[in-house]
């Protein structure tokens, strides 16, 4: 039966009986296995009788070998000519045609044989492995893109959970910004235009008593805190800033302060500065912002500002003292017109001013004043200001205070009514001051002032002569100890209406609650050389006054100082 079965393993078919060529078996290890498949009966007539026996064992082998992979092999993908045909005869097939090889020839047949079966036993298992593992890293892919899509969602809190389905395909390389969070593009520019900008707030109130118990409860010469034995707001103020950043590209910026509250009548609300106060009221400041591409940089702001002449500024956490000084009462408080600034370096910058005048949202007369300011840095810890300011500051027209309907077809409170002759005699002011921080710890300031002002070019002049110093120790984080001293002279009456020497102490103490939360407690004396303080007797005048202040400051958002 065996050399049965290896006749039937080699047996050309008739139709190929004349063709010798070897037939070629392809799989997918891309590895030839050759079978040849010469005549059966003519190595059986060679062999002789002798090789009949031991031709068997060599049939059985290769046929052993042969029967399965070699028929799956060439069922699959034999080409289309030569073909080998596989079957199992019986017992009572046709014996006497049965082959006779050499037993040299058999052992070489079956080694070949046996090795083209576990090339084919390995290459199925390979290509077995490779399906599953090609299986395996399709659902991996498919299970991380959808972790990603839940994690993305997440972020936005989507309206409908994500499910896993399995089996699903990966999801797309563009998802939608819904289900992966991502945020639109007009949203995306709104949150960039929020991170650039800061928008900041203060709320400022003090309890004041006075111990001359004056007559209306008045402080005389003080700019914010003038009520004595009264719960007073002093201000609150919302400012919103976009500064230029032209390491990112963007050159412009801007500035809104709003301002509200009793403070507004010491400074904008005033009809000393303003010809009509009512329209400037809540604006303490607005400008724009453009930042030439000259040289390093020159800074250009039109609008309205606060002026940098003296030490100390409208907001009241950045000050060393609650109240504020007779110098910062006098001096201008704010300008409208053009700012430029250039920086040649860290340590030193020049600025200039061309504006409508001193506290004149709108011009008093025809001219423009104008202003150099320098500062300089000498090291780190210390910054000297020197700063000039000049121009005509007296009023050509009568203003028209509390208007009712406009006499003109334009806007109420603008006035035709002339001052004759008009006034043409200038203001000048020399100012100067310098911080130095000499340590951590300890902050010292010194300010000194001159002004002189003519109403015309021929008038005696008036002046003012002052300076003033400054020493804060910060203690703790939370506790400082302040102090400052003061001397005015007012020669014509130019800041107090009187001529007179003046001169005030003052000492503060700081206490911050919380971080924007800030306690200050102050007592402070005024004096002068002659009677000027109102008591509780009316027409009664004292040389001094002496007031005890609780400050409360609360703040929010931009760093350092506003």
């Amino acid at each position: 039966m065996f050399l049965i079965l290896t006749y039937s393993l080699f047996r050309r078919p008739a139709s190929a009986a004349l063709r010798r060529s070897p037939i070629e078996l392809h799989i997918q290890v891309r590895r030839p296995v050759y079978i040849k498949s010469e005549s059966p009966i003519k190595k059986a007539m060679a062999a002789g009788e002798s090789g009949m026996n031991k031709s068997l064992s060599g049939g059985i082998t290769l046929g052993l070998a042969l029967i399965l992979p070699t028929s799956v092999a060439a069922m699959t993908q034999a080409p289309a000519g030569p073909q080998v045909q596989l079957f199992v005869a019986g017992n009572d097939s046709k014996a006497d045609k049965k082959g006779k090889e050499d037993k040299k020839e058999d052992k070489k047949e079956g080694g070949a044989a046996n090795d083209r079966a576990r090339d084919s036993k390995d290459s199925s298992a390979i290509l077995e492995e490779i399906r599953q593992m090609r299986l395996l890293i399709e659902r991996l892919e498919a299970r991380v893109n959808q972790l990603e899509t839940e994690k993305s969602a997440a972020i936005v809190k989507p309206t409908t959970p994500a499910t896993e389905t399995p089996g699903a395909a990966a999801p797309s390389a563009s998802p939608d910004p819904k289900q992966t969070g991502a945020l639109p593009d007009g949203d995306r520019k709104a949150l960039d235009f929020f991170r650039d900008t800061t928008i900041s707030g203060t709320v400022d109130g003090y309890y004041g008593y006075n111990f001359n118990r004056p007559v209306g409860r008045v402080n005389l010469l003080r700019a914010y805190d003038v009520s004595s034995n009264s719960f007073s707001l002093n201000q609150a103020a919302v400012s919103i800033e976009r500064a230029p950043n032209v390491g990112a590209g963007r050159r412009f910026g801007a500035r809104l302060d709003l301002m509200f509250g009793p403070a507004t009548e010491t400074v904008q609300g005033n009809a000393a500065s303003e010809l009509r106060p009512q329209t400037f009221r809540p604006i303490w400041q607005a400008y724009g912002t453009y930042v030439a591409p000259v040289g390093n940089g020159l800074t250009m702001d039109f609008g309205k500002f606060a002026s940098s002449l003296g030490y100390e500024g409208n907001y009241t956490k950045d000050q060393i003292n609650y109240s504020r000084s007779y110098l910062f009462n006098f001096l201008p408080y704010y300008h409208l017109g053009f700012r430029s600034n250039y920086a040649f370096n860290d340590r030193f910058n020049v600025t200039h001013y061309l504006v409508n005048g001193i506290g004149q949202s709108e011009d008093f007369n025809g001219f423009k004043s104008q202003a150099i300011l320098l500062n300089i840095k000498p090291t780190k810890r210390v910054s000297w200001n020197i700063n000039y300011y000049t121009g005509i500051e007296a009023r050509d027209s009568i203003p028209a205070l509390n208007p009712g309907f406009a006499p003109l077809p334009t806007q109420p409170g603008l006035t035709t009514d002339i001052v004759n002759p008009a006034p043409r005699g200038r203001t000048h002011i020399i100012d100067t001051y310098a911080s130095w921080n000499a340590t951590d710890k300890l902050t010292l300031v010194g300010q000194f002032d001159y002004v002189i002002s003519r109403a015309q070019t021929f008038s005696a002049p008036s002046r003012v002569t002052g300076g003033a110093a400054y020493a804060r120790y910060q203690f703790t984080p939370k506790f400082a100890l302040a102090g400052r001293g003061e001397y005015l002279s007012d020669s014509g009456g130019l800041f107090s209406g009187v001529t007179q020497a003046l001169k005030e102490t003052t000492l503060t103490f700081d206490y911050k609650l919380v971080e924007g939360v800030l306690m200050r407690g102050e007592w402070r004396r005024d004096f002068s050389d002659r009677p000027f303080f109102l008591t509780n007797s009316p027409g009664v005048l004292k040389k001094d006054q002496n007031t005890a202040t609780l400050g409360l400051v609360w703040w929010f958002g931009k760093e350092g100082g506003w």
